[in-house]
Order: structure tokens, then C-alpha cells, then sequence
């Protein structure tokens, strides 16, 4: 199921922390963050930390059940108590890249990932060696950061509201998982932000409203339902409020 969640009265918790299959991130310090530890830290660590004495670790890191990736900035000590804390199946490695907020150049699962088109060709092949995943470079409805304005899991994805149906179907194709278009946040479109999920959990900001939920738990598969009752979802909560 998604939990609604706040870090320190932000309701971007996607920007302070990072969830995959087999770890979860979260920045140091915040007060509201119980929630993490009492959904995930039966099943998976959850590691307290900072990137480069930044608390934004969501935008700056990338990972998936294989492997994790830090920008250059990332200090040896943060690097040493990440790796330490991690399972030892997870290989972390630094990136040496000129845009080095990884979390909205990169959108990531454990099997394909879509990266920013200007990324180095370097930094692409060590995404897909550490990553374990196939790389393409796309868009996500025009916008260069695909990691900002699109949350991936194994089971499903939600992209930027105003992608259309076409290239919805061309991303689903490439990633071979089912995409809606969506918000949270109560309309926000910087999904990466407000949204953090994996194959069986998903946190989102406490704005975030009963509809955006019932899109967010059908197409991640949250809730065992289908992605064909999102459209009778919406229109029954429409009905409700009319």
C-alpha cells in the first residue's frame, strides 16, 4: 500500500530518499521519518545518511536491488557508512559526471533504465555494468529529466501528466512495464519528487490526494488490483465529490 509521509514538513519526499528492493535511504535528521522504518525495516536496511553533506539524497543518488550510484561530491566517509550498511550483494561506485544530480537524470528499475540524453558515454556504461540493466536515453513529455517527472518500479510505472498516450506506449514497450500518466501531491507533476516505491511499498507526500493513491497502488500493483480499474477508480471518486 502507499503511506502518505512528510520530511520536516516538506511533502517532496522523493528529494530525501531512495527506495529499491533490497535498501532504503534516507537523509539524516528527519523528524517525520518513522514511517520508513516501520514499513521497510522488517524487510530491508534502512541506512540514515547524507550526500555530500546535502540532505537531498534522492535527486543526487541512483540504485536499484544491484547496486547504487554517488556523484563524485559524495565524501569516502558517507561512501564507507553507505557501504557498510548495505547488503553485500549491493555494489556501490562513485560517478564522475558533470550533471551530477543522478536522481533526476536517471529513472531506474532492476532490469531497464532511461537516463538523461546528455550523459557522458561513460557514466551510461557504468550504470549499466553496476546497475545490472539495459540504458536508454529518452524524454519524458519533452523533459530531459526523466528521474524528476517519472517513479519506476518492476511491476509499473507513473510518468508526467502531460505525456502523451503515444509515447506512454513507446516507453512501455522499451521498459516492459504497464505506464499511466499521473500526478501527486495533490496536481504536482514532479513525480520523482513526491513519489518514492518499489515492488511492494510506496511513500508519498501528505498532500497527496485519495485519487492520485488509488492510481499510484493499481499501477504499481500495490494493492493486487489491475490497471484497468484506474479509470473506474476515477470516475466513482469524481462521482463521490460531485
Amino acid at each position: 500500500m502507499a503511506v502518505r509521509t512528510q520530511f520536516e514538513n516538506s511533502n517532496e519526499i522523493g528529494v530525501f530518499s531512495k527506495l529499491t528492493n533490497a535498501y532504503c535511504l534516507v537523509a539524516t535528521g528527519g523528524r517525520n521519518m518513522a514511517a520508513f522504518e516501520k514499513e521497510l525495516s522488517d524487510h530491508i536496511p534502512v541506512i540514515n545518511t547524507s550526500i555530500a553533506g546535502c540532505r537531498i539524497i534522492g535527486r543526487l543518488t541512483v540504485g536499484n536491488r544491484k547496486g547504487l550510484l554517488l556523484p563524485n561530491t559524495a565524501t569516502d566517509q558517507e561512501m564507507l557508512h553507505i557501504r557498510n550498511s548495505l547488503p553485500d550483494s549491493v555494489v556501490v561506485q562513485r560517478v564522475e559526471e558533470r550533471l551530477s544530480a543522478l536522481g533526476n537524470c536517471v529513472v531506474v528499475n532492476d532490469y531497464v533504465a532511461l537516463i538523461h540524453p546528455d550523459l557522458d558515454r561513460e557514466t551510461e556504461e557504468i550504470i549499466a555494468d553496476t546497475l545490472g540493466v539495459e540504458v536508454f536515453r529518452q524524454t519524458v513529455a519533452g523533459q530531459v529529466l526523466v528521474g524528476s517527472y517519472c517513479s519506476l518500479s518492476n511491476q509499473g510505472g507513473l510518468v508526467h501528466p502531460l505525456t502523451p498516450v503515444q509515447e506512454q506506449d513507446e516507453l512501455s514497450s522499451l521498459l516492459q512495464v504497464p505506464l499511466v500518466a499521473g500526478t501527486v501531491n495533490r496536481g504536482s507533476g514532479v513525480i520523482g519528487a513526491g513519489l518514492v516505491v518499489n515492488d511492494w511499498a510506496a511513500f508519498v507526500g501528505l498532500d497527496t490526494t485519495a485519487t492520485e493513491i488509488s492510481v499510484i497502488e493499481n499501477i504499481f500493483k500495490l494493492s493486487g488490483a489491475q490497471p484497468q480499474t484506474i479509470v473506474t477508480e476515477m470516475r466513482n471518486s469524481l462521482i463521490d465529490t460531485l
